[in-house]
């Protein structure tokens, strides 16, 4: 990117991109309201440029990072060792919504719990990398760079023959090799998705057809004598061994969780306690991707590895303490204040955005129940260049990096960098308007 950069070249190749992507289908959903309302998701042609020394030290942390909680989350289930020792509190982590009693000695293929985790990043301006969020549950988003590089390698192939970027078309290789080694039984592997109106069918539908696995919907599973058969369109019965579910946690089984749920398979559970069959992510992993978790996870890296952690989590309070409390409580003007439990860019606060009267029904909040609440200190992060009418201009963007756990931990060399078109606005979730660019990660 050190060339004199042509605006009506980048103009055109985002057009044409997105052009292809509609034609593809490639968008996703949100409801607001209760009206569900589907859109682009727009591409922006500036891509995201990670030098090799950077994305050396990004891997690693990542690995790091991933394998503590991973370890965290078999822990919390089984022997609650970091819970006797002190280091995270037992009330703080049985309280979570996240937490669920019903997995409780339920032993993973591998041990494994998180095997695809979209860890939420940030780049200063001071040059540092801070981690923002864990994503252990059902983490989206890993489509649509990879439809994008498709595309763009039509529409402009010499862009990449002229530039050492690695490739990122594997990821598919590597969520189909994950399965294949949580897969016991040597069932076939399956996408669970809801259905046509989630947010992110395009994307359940595309994994499914890059990694060969079979889509999934809800009805086409059931459980006989404690293992799980697909029966599909066509009746046919076949073992199953592996669900990539994109379903949440409360409604994977009706028989354990949601008793109401139409989406899930009854008595999966029971198939999944008894080792009949693999669920991708694990259920129950909430445990660990609480915001109020992401605290300790420094602690749980020391506690677990015996090392230190290689990156940073931004600036955090927990109101739980009363030291952090009273911080909280008296700089309420100058920090983020995020709800543990929501996703998407929702729940989430700039203290220096609201009236006096906002700042006391905020303060209010926290007082009635810290628990439910995390603050941090706001990021400086940095600005990427995007183009917006014919012009390059700067705009807040963040980095979700796919970690893919099997029998061994790897990270995908790309991720989705995701944009805030609001000048104004810290917060680039597409839910909230965001669009996304591809990520280069150089290779020399």
């Amino acid at each position: 990117m050190d060339s004199v950069i042509d605006i009506k070249d980048l103009t055109d190749s985002r057009d044409a991109v997105n052009k292809w992507m509609e034609r593809y289908g490639v968008r996703f959903g949100v409801y607001k309201h209760g009206v569900f309302n589907e859109q682009l998701f727009p591409f922006d042609s500036v891509p995201r440029v990670i030098s090799k020394t950077d994305w050396d030290y990004l891997e690693a942390g990542l690995r790091q990072r991933v394998t503590a909680l991973n370890k965290f989350l078999w822990d919390v289930y089984h022997d609650k060792r970091i819970i006797r020792d002190g280091v995270v509190p037992e009330e703080f982590v049985l309280s979570s919504k996240g937490y669920l009693p019903e997995c409780e000695g339920i032993n993973p293929t591998g041990g494994i719990y998180a095997h695809i985790a979209g860890i939420d990043l940030v780049e200063g301006k001071d040059g540092h990398w801070y981690v923002l969020e864990d994503n252990l549950r059902i983490p989206s988003g890993a489509s649509y760079p990879m439809i994008a590089r498709t595309v763009s390698r039509k529409v402009s192939p010499s862009t990449f023959a002229l530039n050492a970027v690695a490739e990122n078309r594997d990821y598919a290789d590597l969520l189909r090799q994950m399965m294949d080694d949580m897969n016991a039984n040597r069932g076939i592997s399956v996408i669970l998705t809801p259905g046509r109106y989630n947010s992110a069918f395009f994307e359940h539908s595309y994994l499914a057809e890059q990694t060969g696995a079979t889509l999934a919907f809800p009805g086409d599973m059931f459980v006989a004598d404690g293992k799980v058969y697909y029966a599909g369109m066509y009746k046919e019965k076949k073992r199953v061994g592996c669900i990539y579910r994109r379903i949440s946690d409360d409604y994977v089984d009706p028989l354990m969780f949601e008793s109401t749920s139409l989406l899930g398979v009854p008595n999966v559970m029971e198939a999944y306690r008894a080792g009949n069959v693999a669920l991708i992510n694990a259920i129950g992993n909430g445990a660990a991707d609480d915001k109020g978790i992401y605290y300790f996870v420094p602690k749980m890296i020391d506690y677990y590895l015996s090392e230190k952690p290689i990156l940073q989590n931004a600036p955090t309070y927990l109101p739980y303490f009363k030291q952090d409390y009273d911080y909280v409580l008296s700089h309420l003007d100058s920090l983020v204040i995020k709800e543990v439990s929501e996703a998407g860019g929702y729940g989430v606060v700039f203290g220096r955005d609201l009236s006096p009267e906002k700042l006391d029904e905020m303060r209010r909040l926290i007082v009635d129940n810290p628990r439910r609440w995390i603050a941090q200190e706001v990021i400086d992060f940095k600005d990427l260049d995007i183009l917006e009418n014919g012009k390059l201009v700067a705009r807040k963007a963040d980095l979700r990096a796919f970690v893919v756990s099997g029998h061994d931990t790897k990270v995908w060399k790309s991720g989705l960098t995701r944009f805030s078109r609001n000048p104004d606005s810290f917060v680039v979730n597409s839910s909230q308007g965001g669009g996304f660019k591809d990520t280069w990660v150089m290779t020399e």
